[in-house]
């Protein structure tokens, strides 16, 4: 007989399974559909998923039910159909997988989305009816998952709790580690679950396994319960109209034993991961024991968006220097002389501007020819770059260039803006498809993609043409040096040079690429691009730690490590990590230099004394300045 699922949370291990949307998407279904009532109009396929899953290693089976409430169907005209979809749900799954695997039925919230102003008490309502037809077909438990809010959380542990006492995981989604959505502390939020009646609680969607990793750092071992872990496959990379993973199987399996050891009892796949990915989950698992007790406090993970060490912060404003004259060379016709410098520095996720300005300063005094601001990368919001590019040039007298993302504004907003950057004589922009806004901290936002990467590049050159996007003629003519980025990460080099030509053919002055980690791939690029005319900047981003390394190699799309270069980072934090980081990148410089004259270093966590350090050691090698002459 099979043991209990509130038995078997404390003496083993459940793998779950993986996500059902992204890979539904991912065999050819479009979106736009409800996948839910797939329960219904393909039981073969859900059916089909749920057993690969089950084969695959997973034991916690979730019913293909997510969104299948009144309000959610509604959008499909399917608010009749909810007891249906729900019952289908539930038998599929049963009957898709073997005796010894618990069947859970899904629940996600309401308010996601652009559902957030839906009031409590329709959300009650919806909520308790869809949990009463899942409970009444006989699931082993509930989950409730990616969950922004604490209240909405309440709404629906409460309305299982009213009527059952079938075990329960409620799964909060939340970004870069600390609150919930509403405000509420991680410990504080978990441990009102556990006084209302959960029996797990835990972390999915929304980030990969880093990102959960922070976020479980962030209870400091508060929480008394089991927990359970999610996580995306990474960031999903968006092009051509596709989204697509990085975060592999293998490194799944890796992060799967971490997270065991420090507590998780359930440990699945969120968007973008399959049958493979549960497979290595499983594998990995397989044997393992867990401690009686529960989570326990975590060594803490290098952050991605970690600001690095606190430091004071002075009210003092950085002293205003003189802008760049106006008759200096662009990028362009600098890198056609000799090596070129220029450093990306983020823009804050918050309104203090100190450390931002100190690095731009660091930066103008190490000679950098231009500071590059991403525009909101990751879907993360910072700080308008377009404000800060103003202020880069104005205070710090360093040249601006600023990354313009399709994702964020639509035609109007981007011509708008374009001409707003002309008005302010920021005239190096970079052309880029900006990360999907459902995967970034404000999930409810919409994706715009009005243009392509391929046509903002057009836009941008018709408005140096003297013309609108609209074709009608402007008084005068724009400036713009246009960027375009390129991604040589990749199994097909020649593919993405072919994509690369395209940019070029649409307009675009210069390229500049993701990060490269190794030197023969830097050869490759070289002779794949020797045919080329509009020079090419090759980016470098130094490491901060060894756990900076993993999370960069599995779960940002477009960034790939060498093994070397992972090895040498294993085990390394803090300022013994930063220091081999900067080797490994004066290594890469090195090689980049006999064949590009264009480098593009990233700063890592605004450790710019990171890229003020590699800055000066191009300088050094190119024979522009010595120690003596810069001082």
């Amino acid at each position: 007989m099979k043991q209990d699922l509130r038995e078997a949370l404390q003496h083993r291990i459940l793998t779950g399974d993986g996500a059902m949307g992204t890979y539904l998407y991912q065999m050819g279904f479009p979106v736009g559909v409800s996948y839910e009532e797939f329960n219904v109009l393909r039981p073969e396929v859900i059916g089909g998923v749920h057993r690969r899953y089950y084969e695959a290693g997973a034991r916690l089976i979730e019913t293909n039910t997510f969104s299948a409430n009144v309000e959610k169907l509604s959008k499909y005209g399917l608010e009749s159909d909810v007891e249906l979809i729900n019952r289908a749900g539930v038998r599929l799954a049963r009957a898709s997988v073997g005796h010894d695997a618990y069947v859970v039925g899904a629940v996600g919230p309401i308010r996601a989305a652009r559902r957030k102003g839906v009031r409590t008490a329709t959300v009650r309502t919806a909520l308790s009816q869809q949990i009463g037809f899942l409970l009444d077909e006989g699931v082993d438990g509930i989950l409730l998952e990616t969950f922004l809010d604490m209240e909405e959380m309440l709404l629906a542990l409460r309305a299982v709790r009213q009527s059952s006492n079938v075990p329960v995981i409620c799964q909060f989604a939340v970004e870069d580690g600390g609150s919930t959505q509403d405000g509420v502390r991680l410990f504080e939020a978990f441990s009102r679950l556990q006084g209302e009646g959960a029996d797990v609680v835990g972390f999915n969607c929304r980030t990969g396994p880093n990102g959960i990793m922070r976020s479980i750092d962030a209870l400091d071992g508060a929480s008394q319960l089991p927990f359970s872990v999610f996580p995306n496959a990474g960031i999903p990379d968006y092009v051509d109209g596709q989204y697509t993973y990085s975060a592999t199987p293998a490194y799944f399996a890796a992060t799967a034993r971490r997270f065991a050891d420090h507590g998780a009892r359930v440990i699945g796949g969120c968007c973008g991961t399959t049958p493979e990915h549960i497979a290595a989950i499983a594998a990995a698992l397989d044997g393992y024991v867990p401690a009686l007790q529960g989570a326990t406090v975590l060594d803490k993970p290098a952050a991605p968006h970690d600001s690095g060490p606190s430091v004071s912060v002075s009210s003092a404003p950085v002293p205003p220097a003189a802008p760049p004259e106006a008759e200096e060379p662009s990028i362009v016709a600098l890198v056609r002389q000799r090596h070129t410098v220029i450093v990306e520095l983020d823009p804050p996720r918050d309104l203090d501007i100190t450390k931002f300005m100190e690095g731009a300063a660091a930066l103008k005094d190490a000679k950098a020819d231009a500071l590059t601001m991403a525009d909101n990368s990751l879907a993360v919001t910072r700080m308008s770059n377009i404000a800060l590019a103003s202020l880069v040039k104005e205070r710090a007298g360093i040249r601006p260039l600023i990354h313009v993302a399709c994702r964020d504004r639509n035609l109007i907003g981007t011509q708008s803006h374009m001409m707003g950057l002309d008005a302010l004589g920021i005239d190096h922009v970079l052309a880029v498809t900006g990360d999907p806004a459902r995967f970034g901290d404000l999930p409810g936002s919409s994706s715009v993609y009005d243009l392509t990467s391929f046509e903002m590049i057009k836009m941008i050159r018709q408005l140096n043409e003297g013309m609108a996007f609209s074709g009608k003629p402007l008084k005068q003519k724009a400036k713009f040096v246009i960027g375009a980025a390129f991604n040589p990460n990749i199994k097909h080099l020649d593919k993405a040079v072919q994509r690369l030509e395209r940019k070029i053919a649409s307009g675009a002055d210069y390229i500049m690429t993701q990060p490269v980690y190794d030197p023969a791939l830097i050869e490759r690029i070289a002779e794949a691009t020797g045919h080329i005319q509009v020079p090419i900047f090759i980016g470098v981003m130094p490491l901060a730690s060894g756990r900076n390394a993993e999370y960069l190699h599995n779960e940002v799309p477009g960034i790939q490590l060498s093994d070397e270069v992972r090895q040498r980072m294993a085990g390394l934090e803090g300022e013994a990590g930063r220091a081999e980081g900067v080797q490994i990148a004066t290594e890469l410089i090195d090689a980049i230099m006999p064949h590009f004259n264009g480098i593009y270093l990233m700063t890592p966590f605004m450790f710019y004394e990171m890229t003020v350090q590699l800055t000066e050691h191009i300088w050094l090698k190119s024979g522009r300045f010595t120690n003596e002459k810069r001082e």
